[in-house]
């Protein structure tokens, strides 16, 4: 289904941890699928936040017609959205972006996640389970409070690995320290990761030396949202060989992570189709 705008109302906000679950009564969006993010505008037509924020869709429930988001506070945006209440509204689009693939049967995959890049992931497992598949969690954070979903991972699986950079949660470490076993565990032949950029490129590399294939929700800044502005472009290969550069929000978030150049993005790569056009001519004067 594609993209609907909507004024949305805020249902509840609560705080989760470090986070905030925002859930709004959004009746006429359809077609969720995990992965696809939702674009608020914050703040109304005179306020100065004038972009939208994105968020990944937690959850889409048909059946009462909510959204669910999760969010950190991170700038004067996000503060803003944070000081929201029950019955406030906030113009949404959704549902965006391209989602997880969904297998046509059968699959062991390992879920991954930074922090609260776990929010997709959870429906995510459903819709593998759903298929007769069986899934393992990966959930890391900086500290305990920066966890998010660990309670309703372990109901969905049986194994689900936390770690925290300072060991108040699961174990010390980084996510990639316990990725190898989470695989050979599960026999996966698929990786699903959403996180920071650092975090999905190390998971591609491990995904990939074990034969699986790796799909990484990018967690680039949009300005836009919906494909016009290019704030939100990363060096992708394709299938030919040749680098372009591609939107996060149209061509992702999520995207197979063997063709994302990581140590590339925010740069402008030699052999990028077009650069030579784009790169400014040196001075003969």
């Amino acid at each position: 289904m594609p993209p609907v705008q909507t004024v949305a109302t805020i249902r509840r906000i609560t705080p989760v941890g470090a986070y905030h679950h925002l859930v709004l009564d959004a009746p006429g969006v359809t077609g969720v699928r995990p992965g696809h993010f939702g674009a608020l505008a914050i703040g109304g037509r005179d306020a100065s936040t004038l972009l939208r924020r994105a968020f990944s869709i937690h959850r889409a429930d048909p059946g009462t017609g909510t959204l669910e988001f999760v969010f950190a506070e991170a700038g004067r945006g996000t503060r803003a959205l944070a000081a929201h209440r029950p019955g406030d509204t906030v113009d949404l689009i959704a549902p965006l972006g391209t989602p997880f693939p969904l297998p046509d049967g059968p699959v062991g995959a390992v879920l991954v996640a930074g922090g609260y890049g776990s929010a997709p992931m959870f429906a995510l497992a459903e819709e593998i389970l759903g298929r007769g598949g069986r899934v393992a969690f990966v959930l890391g954070a900086a500290t305990e409070d920066r966890l998010f979903g660990v309670e309703r991972a372990e109901a969905l699986a049986e194994h689900v690995y936390v770690v925290t950079d300072d060991g108040s949660a699961g174990r010390r470490g980084r996510v990639t320290d316990v990725l190898p076993e989470a695989v050979t565990v599960t026999g996966a032949t698929e990786v699903h990761s959403c996180g920071p950029m650092g975090m999905l490129k190390a998971v591609t590399e491990i995904a990939t030396a074990a034969g699986a294939a790796s799909h990484t929700a990018v967690e680039e800044a949009m300005a836009c949202g919906i494909g016009i502005c290019m704030s939100c472009v990363l060096p992708v290969t394709g299938p030919d060989g040749v680098t372009h550069f591609l939107r996060s929000c149209t061509s992702g978030p999520v995207f197979d992570g063997t063709s994302v150049r990581w140590d590339d993005a925010g740069t402008l790569p030699d052999d990028l189709e077009g650069a030579a056009a784009m790169t400014p001519k040196a001075s003969h004067r």
